[in-house]
């Protein structure tokens, strides 16, 4: 009653999808009968670990979902965003101000306009126009200051779409991680439904003892809790993705397809080289070197006077004066350099120094990183084949054997209970780190720019 008891329960919690995991306790019992004939005739049959999990949902493949995500991602709008407003920047910097129109009328003997225009020599109206002029290569650097901020800011564009990219890879591998364990687990539940009727067989027979039966039915209770652990961690993963994919939370779920077994055609040495050149946070990094040495130009330029240029046209009486014309001429002279100036060049020069610091700080955490992903590439590839040739096999044999050693009394039953828990723990630890391979493979993508999957990718 305690286990229906449960089952409801968890059938409260969890949607259709998850409930075909709990049947797994009523495909247990159902394998009584069949394990009564096996022990009759001596032998027990081990069931191979499973290889897919059934899922009635199309596979959704990952390159159309990072093309949704490239598309749909507000942060990658957001960053294009502002990108595109940033290169709108160095036309308006770079341009002449505006000029200035000016309309005069002035009167005399009274403050009403145009009172006195006949009656008196002081009163005319006129027009003018002036035009600033900043000294010779300061619109220039301006506008040149303006193109590195653009170009800042297409890195930062760039940066945050292979972010995206590697977000929705490694949610995408954790998935089919999940889901190709939660095959195991319900695979793995059947060889512990033999442990757990040897265990009872021996028991009725008077050649076990009670404790082995009731541990036996701990472990297949823990093995229940796992897989809906394991749901849990379906849900949030499911959860991330979708948000980087901007859909709805309540949108259908994402059924991942197999992990893949991709390979990494290149040296360390290769990727180090296409990171630096091409590395969001590097390139970045130099662009804002460049405009401190820009800044240092315009810092210099700023010794140097601003002009300005005016033209007015004046008319008295028509009729007794000529019109008058005015050109004027004026600078702006900088005459307090040491307060404005000569820090300003110091700031250029200080901010150039740093600039150039942030370049080498932003290269050793890139080298860092990537000789990190790549270690894990290649000594996880090496773990999998250890695994695949050496552990998995002996272990599932050692289960074997000690599932006969036990139900002829030749082995204890902590031993059997340790090599199934050997087998269960070693095909998790299988799938996990053939994830965290793909995974590391995904970040060595977002920091070399390389897609290792394409055809053209080095052979």
């Amino acid at each position: 009653m305690a286990e229906l008891r449960g089952r409801k329960l968890h059938s409260r919690m969890f949607s259709p999808r998850i409930l075909r995991s709990a049947s797994l306790l009523i495909v247990l019992a159902s394998v009584h009968g069949t394990f009564a004939q096996a022990q009759a005739t001596g032998s027990v049959q081990i069931a191979p670990a499973q290889e897919e999990h059934a899922n009635p949902q199309a596979v959704s493949p990952l390159q159309d979902l990072l093309a949704e995500a490239e598309k749909s991602n507000p942060q990658i709008q957001a960053a294009r965003h502002g990108w595109e407003s940033a290169k709108q920047v160095p036309s308006q910097v770079s341009t002449l101000p505006d000029p200035q129109f000016t309309a005069q009328q002035v009167n005399a003997g009274s403050p009403r306009p145009f009172a006195g225009y006949t009656n008196s020599d002081f009163a005319y109206f006129g027009l003018g126009v002036s035009q600033d002029f900043p000294y010779p290569g300061k619109l220039r650097l301006r506008g040149e200051l303006a193109k590195r901020d653009a170009e800042v800011m297409q890195q930062q564009y760039e940066s945050a779409r292979r972010a995206v990219a590697a977000g929705v890879k490694a949610a995408y591998f954790q998935l089919s991680y999940l889901s190709k364990t939660l095959g195991i687990l319900e695979s793995d539940g059947q060889l512990l439904e033999q442990v757990e009727k040897a265990a009872e067989a021996r028991y009725r027979s008077g050649m076990g003892n009670q404790h082995d039966l009731l541990q036996a039915q701990t472990e297949r209770t823990k093995l229940l809790r796992e897989i809906t652990m394991h749901h849990l961690e379906v849900a949030k993963t499911q959860a991330r993705i979708k948000q980087l994919l901007n859909r709805s939370q309540s949108s259908p779920d994402i059924e991942p397809a197999d992990l893949p077994d991709s390979a990494l055609p290149y040296s360390f040495d290769e990727l180090l080289s296409a990171a630096k050149s091409q590395y969001p946070t590097i390139a970045g990094a130099q662009k804002l070197v460049e405009k401190a040495g820009l800044q240092i130009d315009a810092a210099h330029k700023d010794f140097y006077p601003d002009f300005n240029l005016q033209y007015m046209w004046q008319r008295t009486d028509p009729a007794q004066f000529r019109a008058y014309y005015m050109l004027s001429f004026s600078a702006r002279v900088p005459i307090y350099r040491s307060r404005k100036q000569r820090p300003e060049l110091a700031q250029a020069e200080a901010d150039l120094n740093k600039s150039r610091a942030e370049v080498e700080v932003q290269t050793q955490q890139v080298s860092f990183d990537l000789r990190t992903e790549f270690e894990v590439v290649q000594k996880t590839a090496e773990l999998l084949k250890i695994y695949r040739e050496g552990l998995l096999p002996q272990a599932r044999a050692e289960f074997e054997a000690g599932v006969a050693a036990y139900q002829n009394n030749r082995q204890d039953f902590q031993a059997l209970l340790a090599s199934f828990l050997d087998v269960l723990h070693l095909d998790e630890e299988y799938w996990q780190s053939a994830a965290e391979r793909e995974t590391a493979l995904a970040r060595v993508e977002e920091l070399t720019g390389l897609s290792l999957n394409d055809e053209g990718a080095k052979k």
